[in-house]
């Protein structure tokens, strides 16, 4: 793993990041992680697309999604909402499909993983050419608070390296993140890692149900059978 280091290296300004961003019942966060990653992404000079997946939230999370788009531009807010509930790894999917860069971000509207690390992925990435970047609590000064074991990761792929992924994804659910790095990994991707601190959601209940956490473990059983 990578050290983490202050240095830049030179910008490739026809280089674009998509953030997919799948939200439910998430009105009271996605104000303030959309102005954080617009407020990191303008600090650092990296192009960036920001991709709403919102899942019928009854919250009224897409209405307040159209009023950040109205805010920080169409060019910066992608809305791509869908009916009901169809799970993770398939909003993810749905997102990557509309992603108009070539780096993918996916990360979580709860604030569980703080977008100032964002600089920092796409630096190792460029400084080891990696196909995959994820954050990792067990590395460095990464730190956790409020954190369990159902807390999804901050990953930064290559667009074709996730693409490759997905086509062998049998996960829809939240294990679909981690069907990801194993995959990813027994087609010798490389993969570097940035130690973060990871905190329980700001506002809001947990995306997971008692039956999404059952289905969990049961992808888990179906991803060591199938890798």
């Amino acid at each position: 793993m990578a050290s983490r280091k202050t240095s830049h290296l030179k910008r490739d300004d026809s280089d674009k990041y998509s953030v997919l961003l799948p939200t439910y019942n998430e009105r009271e966060n996605l104000p303030l992680i959309v102005w954080l990653l617009v407020k990191y992404f303008g600090e650092s000079g990296y192009n960036y697309e920001i991709i709403v997946i919102d899942d019928g939230s009854p919250d009224g999370t897409l209405e307040v999604a159209e009023q950040l788009q109205k805010i920080y531009g169409e060019d910066k807010i992608l809305l791509r909402p869908r009916a009901k509930k169809l799970g993770l790894g398939t909003a993810y999917i749905h997102g990557m499909k509309h992603a108009t860069g070539n780096f993918i971000l996916i990360m979580d509207a709860d604030l569980s993983h703080h977008p100032k690390f964002i600089p920092e992925f796409i630096q190792l990435q460029k400084e080891g050419n990696y196909d995959v970047v994820s954050g990792t609590r067990y590395s460095g000064d990464g730190g956790v608070y409020g954190w369990d074991l159902r807390r999804k990761l901050i990953r930064l792929y290559k667009k074709e390296v996730l693409e490759s992924l997905m086509e062998r994804c049998v996960s829809k659910g939240y294990v679909f993140q981690m069907e990801m790095i194993v995959r990813a990994r027994q087609l010798n991707y490389t993969i570097g890692e940035v130690p973060i601190s990871f905190v329980d959601r700001v506002y809001g209940e947990s995306k997971l149900g008692g039956n999404e956490i059952i289905s969990f473990v049961k992808g888990l059983l179906t991803l060591f059978a199938t890798t």
